[in-house]
Parts: structure tokens; sequence; C-alpha cells
């Protein structure tokens, strides 16, 4: 299963490292990664396959948040599927 992550933020040392910390703590991979600075402004998405997560999807995405929220970002988990559906016409 896949999953989409994006990362929104102002621009600081260490925030691809530390989600991607995150990700491989709990058996994710990582498996695309596209990020850009806008302004200061850090912008990021990951694409990453789940299916071997330790977690739950739920456990897994709070704990994104508690980290973006302690670091002064926006992070954001979707299934891939889900995310699929919503942009499909």
């Amino acid at each position: 299963m896949k999953a989409v992550i994006t990362v929104v933020g102002k621009d600081t040392v260490g925030i691809l490292a530390g989600v991607s910390s995150i990700c491989a703590d709990h058996g994710v991979n990582i498996t695309e990664v596209t990020q850009s600075i806008l302004d200061d402004m850090f912008c990021m998405i990951m694409m990453a396959d789940i299916s071997g997560c330790d977690i739950s999807f739920s456990d897994f995405s709070d704990m994104l948040s508690d980290y973006g929220q302690k670091n002064a970002l926006v992070i954001h988990i979707m299934n891939e599927d889900i995310f699929n559906s919503m942009h499909r016409i």
C-alpha cells in the first residue's frame, strides 16, 4: 500500500531528515521525493510504501502530525487510493 506525505513550513535544517527518520523507524519505505523552497517556505511531497509499517496508519499519521506541530510544519499523510479517488474527474 502506498501513501502520499506532504510537508510544508518555514525552511530550516533537517526537515527531510526528521520526516524520513520517522518513516525509517517504523518500516515505511520512501520511494519518491520532490521538494522545493518557495521564498522561505519548504515544500515536500513524498511517495511512501507503508505496507511494512509496524504501527497502524492512524498512529503513524498522528506521529507525523505531532512532529510537524513541534517543528512548525504542516504534515499530512493520505492513502494513495484515497488521493487518486479525490483527484479523479
